[in-house]
């Protein structure tokens, strides 16, 4: 059984930086797509991102492109999501997730598991 354990949330100014870790255990890594989502309170969980299990390729939702990016180190078990200049409106629980997917897409069900969540608070 896969475990995920998210860390690095925290508050932050508008403008600055967070990097974000998930660190897995129990399984395979590299053999998993891992994904980024977010929730943020009276909304929808909504992709952020992905990357590939041999790091070929990443993928961005639209509203986080050019500011986030994903990377991983299989042979830490981890995978990261660095986030720049960050807006309020990027407020919200962020959760990893990993698929067995090659590409997962960017619905929560091609997930087959999920890290319990670290918040990121951005003020104004």
């Amino acid at each position: 059984q896969m475990q995920l354990v998210e860390s690095g949330g925290g508050l932050v100014q508008a403008g600055g930086s967070l990097r974000l870790s998930c660190v897995a255990s129990g399984c395979t890594f590299s053999a998993y797509y891992m994904g980024w989502f977010r929730q943020a309170p009276g909304k929808e969980r909504e992709f952020v991102g992905g990357i590939t299990r041999d790091i070929s390729f990443t993928y961005y939702a639209d509203s986080v492109k050019g500011r986030f990016t994903i990377s991983r180190d299989n042979a830490k078990n981890a995978v990261y999501l660095q986030m720049n200049s960050l807006k309020p409106e990027d407020t919200a629980v962020y959760y990893c997730a990993a698929s067995t997917y090659y590409s997962a897409s960017a619905s929560a069900t091609s997930y087959d598991y999920w890290g319990q969540g670290t918040q990121v608070t951005v003020s104004s």
